[in-house]
């Protein structure tokens, strides 16, 4: 049986990760838009995204937006293949296949 891997598998995780795989490949996302998406704190979402940026799972830059500063949240390569692994073993546990007929 494959293991879930625990740094996606933490339900607030999971679903900042399943936000961020929506966008396309190298697109970036405001925090205060995801923050509104995901309808959490900016100090929770902040705990998570730490932890999902030392796992190297997303890409965030600090820039500015003429003079405000603007905090960018996007999936990194490393973090689509780890959530595409994560889904596919969701899968397998949900619907394993058949077991094989003995001769």
């Amino acid at each position: 049986m494959t293991e879930l891997d625990p740094v996606i598998h933490a339900q607030a995780r999971l679903r900042v990760v399943a936000s961020l795989s929506a966008l396309n490949v190298g697109d970036k996302i405001a925090f205060p838009r995801l923050q509104e998406l995901l309808a959490m704190t900016a100090g929770n979402l902040s705990v998570h995204l730490r932890k999902l940026e030392d796992a190297g799972y997303v890409e965030i830059s600090k820039t500015h937006r003429g003079r405000t500063p603007a905090t960018l949240v996007g999936l990194s390569r490393r973090g689509r293949l780890a959530f595409e692994e994560y889904t596919e073993a969701i899968r397998a546990l949900l619907d394993p296949a058949p077991p094989k007929e003995q001769p």
